[in-house]
Formats: C-alpha cells, sequence, structure tokens
C-alpha cells in the first residue's frame, strides 16, 4: 500500500457517508412539507422512506457480491452517478410515484457508499479495523447534524424542500472530486475469495448477527427517521434534537477506540442495547425538558450500535470478507425498510384513535407519537436478551478473533 494516499480515501469515505446521512435527516426534515405539497399521509410517506432503505440494501448485496472483482473504485462511481441522479430527480418529483423512484436512487447511492468504503476502511487499517470503522461512522451521525441544522435553519428562513436537497449536491461533488484519480487497495488484507466468503455466511454466528442487525438498525434509524412526526408536538424541536442525539453520537464513535478494548464488542453492544430499551421507554411518556434528557440516553444506547456490528464481522467471522460486511448492513437497512409504512401505519392508526376519543389534533399526535415510541421500545429489549447470550460466549469468540 505504498502508493495509496490512505488519508485521502480515508476523507473521501467520509465525505460520501455525510452526504449519506444528510439524505436521511433532510429527508425526516421535510417530511411534513412533503405530505403537505403532494397530499400524503403517514402511511403513503412510510412508503417514500422505505425506497431509501430498500435501494440500500440491494446496493450492498449488489456491491458485496462483485466488490472482490471490481473492487471499491468502480463501486464508488455508481454511488457518485446514483447520488446525482437521486438528488435531481428529487428536487423535480411530481408526486408520489416519482418521490418513489428518486428515493430509491439515493437509497442505492447510499448502500453503494457502505458497500465500497466499509471493506476498504478494514483493508487499509487491519490492525485496528473497529476502532477505524467507528471514527468513519462517526460521519453518518455527524452529516445528520449537518443535515438536520441546514433543514431547520432552511425551513426556518421559508426555504422550500427543493433547496433542502439541492444542497446536498455540494459534498456529493466533492467526495467525487477527492476519489478522482486515486489508486485503491487491492484486498490484500481482507479474505477475496467469493466462494469462502458465501460459504462462511451460512456461519451460525453470522446468522444470528444478522438477525440482531435488524433489531438495532431499527431501533436506530426507526426512531430518529420518524422524529419530526413523532416529537413535533412534545414541547421539544425534533430537528433539534436529531441534531443533538447525532452529535452526540459523533462523539461517542471518535472516541470509541479505549471503550471497545475495555469492554470489547459484545460488551458494548449488551450495555448499548439497555440503555436503549431505556432511552425509548422514557421518551414515549416524556415531554418539554424531559425529551431532551431521554434524548441524550438514546444517542448513548445506539451510537456503537452500526459501526460495531460491522466490525464484530470483520473480526470475529472475518472469512466473510467485504461481502460479510457489505450485507450486515444490508439486512440493518432492509429490515429498517419493511418497518417504515408500519411506523407510519401506527402514527395514523393511534392519531385517528386519539381523535375519536374526542381529544385535540395537537394532543392526538402527541399521543400517537408516545404510543409509536412504546412499540418501538419492543427492539431494543429483545436485544438486551440476544446480545446478553452473545456476552456469555465472548471468551470462545475472542479465540478466532483478527
Amino acid at each position: 500500500m505504498e502508493n495509496i494516499n490512505k488519508n485521502r480515501l480515508f476523507l473521501a469515505s467520509c465525505i460520501s457517508l455525510i452526504v449519506t446521512a444528510m439524505t436521511f435527516a433532510i429527508r425526516a426534515g421535510i417530511l411534513g412539507q412533503l405530505g403537505s405539497d403532494f397530499q400524503l399521509s403517514d402511511t403513503e410517506l412510510g412508503w417514500v422512506n422505505s425506497m431509501a432503505f430498500l435501494g440500500f440494501p440491494i446496493a450492498t448485496i449488489f456491491g458485496g457480491l462483485v466488490y472482490n472483482s471490481v473492487g471499491p473504485r468502480k463501486l464508488m462511481i455508481i454511488a457518485f452517478v446514483s447520488h446525482l441522479l437521486g438528488i435531481l430527480l428529487t428536487i423535480f418529483a411530481g408526486g408520489f410515484w416519482t418521490l418513489l423512484i428518486s428515493t430509491f436512487f439515493i437509497g442505492f447511492a447510499n448502500g453503494s457508499v457502505e458497500a465500497a468504503c466499509n471493506p476498504l476502511i478494514a483493508d487499509m487499517y487491519t490492525k485496528n479495523r473497529t476502532t477505524m470503522l467507528n471514527k468513519f461512522h462517526v460521519w453518518f451521525p455527524g452529516g445528520i447534524v449537518i443535515g438536520a441544522l441546514a433543514s431547520k435553519f432552511m425551513t426556518d428562513a421559508g426555504m422550500n424542500w427543493q433547496w433542502q436537497i439541492g444542497i446536498m449536491l455540494i459534498p456529493t461533488l466533492l467526495y467525487g472530486f477527492l476519489f478522482l484519480g486515486q489508486k485503491f487497495p487491492k484486498n490484500e488484507n481482507i479474505v477475496s475469495d467469493t466462494k469462502v466468503n458465501i460459504k462462511s455466511l451460512l456461519s451460525p454466528l453470522f446468522i444470528f448477527m444478522v438477525i440482531c442487525m435488524t433489531l438495532t438498525a431499527t431501533t436506530e434509524l426507526g426512531t430518529q427517521q420518524w422524529v419530526e412526526r413523532i416529537l413535533g408536538n412534545s414541547g421539544a424541536s425534533p430537528m433539534l434534537i436529531l441534531a443533538m442525539v447525532t452529535g452526540l453520537m459523533a462523539v461517542g464513535r471518535y472516541f470509541a477506540g479505549p471503550i471497545i478494548h475495555k469492554l470489547n464488542p459484545p460488551g458494548v453492544l449488551l450495555g448499548s442495547a439497555i440503555i436503549s430499551a431505556l432511552a425509548i421507554y422514557l421518551m414515549s411518556s416524556a415531554t418539554g425538558g424531559m425529551v431532551y434528557v431521554s434524548a441524550i440516553l438514546f444517542a448513548i444506547g445506539v451510537c456503537y450500535f452500526w459501526p460495531t456490528m460491522i466490525g464484530f464481522v470483520s473480526e470475529y467471522i472475518p472469512k466473510t470478507g467485504a461481502l460479510g460486511m457489505s450485507l450486515i448492513g444490508g439486512a440493518g437497512m432492509f429490515a429498517t425498510s419493511i418497518w417504515q409504512p408500519v411506523i407510519g401505519s401506527w402514527l395514523d392508526n393511534a392519531k385517528s384513535a386519539a381523535i375519536d376519543s374526542g381529544v385535540s389534533v395537537e394532543q392526538a399526535e402527541l399521543m400517537a407519537g408516545q404510543e409509536t415510541l412504546s412499540n418501538i421500545a419492543i427492539f431494543p429489549m429483545v436485544l438486551v436478551v440476544l446480545f446478553g447470550i452473545l456476552y456469555t460466549q465472548r471468551k470462545k469468540l475472542e479465540a478466532n478473533r483478527v
């Protein structure tokens, strides 16, 4: 790797992840505007959201299967083109169906970023994979902070949602420029035999982690994507909550190294599940200032889920290679895509029932958000049990760790 500019590749990877996060945050911030402009229900908005989470796993499955043969450079070209298409098509969308298509392209671009960058970073930094993957994934919450604040200030300034989508073209063009002309590593430190990768996917441990990933991703992203609709009448600013939560997550991930070395990945995952369950339970009944308190706990809880899951697969099930890292992320996003319209229907049904009981629309929306959070709290509660089982096996797992 003597002729490879690791710092530039890592920086470009981080900026591409910022774009991924901004698509997530800004979409969360403009859901109300989209619903108003195109007369969409929460259930229909859930289907629009689900396209981003569906495009992601399709891209990670495709990227994981071809990574060994085409490499990260071509996958990042696909990501760049798909981001441009998705952003431009969203700006000029005319209704429900065009929003579905454009949002799918954005999700496909986001998945391509993960399929390329996770194994790229694991290959470049083989001696401290989980730590560097956490530092890379700093920029998912970091990008959400950028996107959430941009969405809030642009909305407050009276700028329409098209401008908010358009601002994402700036970091997209920047990461495209940074990757331009760079030399990439050639799978020097990860298992690059696709047949071995596929065979290793049948490991009971990998299947167990896939199941867990569907729950960790929905706990984190299912809550965040609906923050504006869930907390809009709680007496707290939803986008400031999102910015605060993701800002704390970014700080936590940046300093993840000592925590991971101290507790090891299974311990980190178990602790995260316990704190997440408590946080969402508190948030389901909180109003005013207590929303911020429970949100801080939520940030601490979900902070390490995503990068530690990917790092766990890379370190404890190394024979799955790039394919394993791609599929674990894809499983998380696919599960989140399935739950998006379900969460939307929870909100619609709870709001309708509350209005039928005679309360005001604002109170009905608050009650619907709290009931929906109570439902979401079930996911981390199940994770406490699953990661508890994993934690009891940590000594056996260490024997095969890279």
